[in-house]
């Protein structure tokens, strides 16, 4: 069984690559690190990898690249690999950070780049966008969940922190609470693309950033309960969402088995479990506007069945009134 430490980059085809650049480097905030005629490697402004950019006819998420130990043989893992069954293929043209890979499919079809050492892109000093920490994760949907969870942790050596019923699975190999999501759904796609910011401040700061772009948000600020972390989330111009969190679960100490203690923790102490169907999505208030809306409070409702007009609409109707004759008086 591979050993997966952190999630590399994703990789994501785009009919308008130039669109796509100026989308995650002027507004997430990301660096070119390298670009060819059809390609372009996007990373932190700290120098690690985050987005391969590709030109296709289809918005498609098709590679995930994960690290495993600094220094492994790649040779010991592809043998590993074929006596589990599972064909590999070795390669060297996967990124500038990323020397040699192994390459191979996982059950839904997307194409998984195992690397084990690294080197950082060339820090960049400008400050531009939201300028995030790291890829924080990607959710797929799929219709097979369970052979799914099953493959990244039985082959990639993934643990689950989480379910949602049986239908939205949250798995992680380092501390974070999830670093891959998989959702039931009858056909594969993606289902969101995530970054991890420092703290609330440049969640607030994303949201001013957003808008100032006429970037609406779809949902949020809210705090989620599986996995408690504070996210907005946006379309991308190809139309995919993207999330940007903090304050994510983690949990240090696997042997301990339970998430570091919270506030807003449910369970004292948050350990793994499979959460009810009717669980939140949001600790804050409604779940999201793609679902059933939350019954309005009475006064809401008695504002929204009369509404009243702006104060200064009222005012000019008043000014008029005591400028005409009134009813009683015979006009000329």
């Amino acid at each position: 069984m591979l050993q997966i430490k952190r999630a590399g980059h994703s990789t994501l085809t785009t009919p308008d690559i130039e669109r796509m650049i100026d989308y995650f480097t002027r507004i997430v905030g990301l660096s070119v690190a390298a670009r060819e005629k059809s390609r372009a490697i996007l990373a932190t402004k700290s120098g690690l990898e985050a987005i391969v950019l590709e030109r296709g006819s289809a918005v498609e998420a098709p590679r995930l690249s994960f690290q495993i130990a600094p220094g492994s043989d790649l040779g010991e893992v592809a043998a590993g690999l074929k006596k589990a069954g599972i064909a590999s293929e070795r390669r060297t043209d996967i990124t500038p950070g990323i020397g040699e890979a192994l390459t191979f499919k996982d059950p839904k079809g997307t194409t998984l780049e195992i690397y084990s050492d690294f080197a950082f892109s060339p820090e960049d000093p400008n400050f531009t966008g939201v300028m995030p920490l790291k890829f924080g994760h990607i959710a797929y949907q799929c219709p097979d969940v369970q052979g799914v969870v099953k493959f990244y942790c039985d082959t990639l050596g993934f643990r689950v922190s989480d379910w949602r019923s049986d239908f939205f699975a949250f798995l992680r190999c380092s501390r974070d609470h999830h670093t891959v999501n998989f959702l039931r759904n009858e056909q594969v796609a993606i289902h969101h693309v995530a970054f991890e910011v420092r703290d609330w401040s440049d969640i607030k700061r994303a949201c001013d950033l957003l808008a100032r772009n006429s970037i609406k948000l779809t949902w949020g600020p809210i705090r989620h309960i599986i996995g408690h972390n504070i996210a907005i989330y946006h379309k991308n111009p190809d139309g995919v969402t993207i999330e940007f969190f903090c304050d994510m679960d983690q949990m240090f100490d696997e042997e301990l088995g339970f998430f570091e203690p919270r506030p807003w923790h449910q369970d004292r102490p948050q350990r793994p479990k499979v959460w009810g169907d009717d669980t939140p999505s949001n600790w804050w208030g409604p779940m999201s506007h793609h679902g059933t809306p939350a019954p309005k409070p009475a006064i809401e409702s008695a504002v929204t069945a009369q509404p009243r007009a702006p104060a200064h609409a009222s005012a000019r109707r008043r000014d008029a009134q005591k400028k005409s004759p009134s009813k009683g008086k015979r006009r000329r």
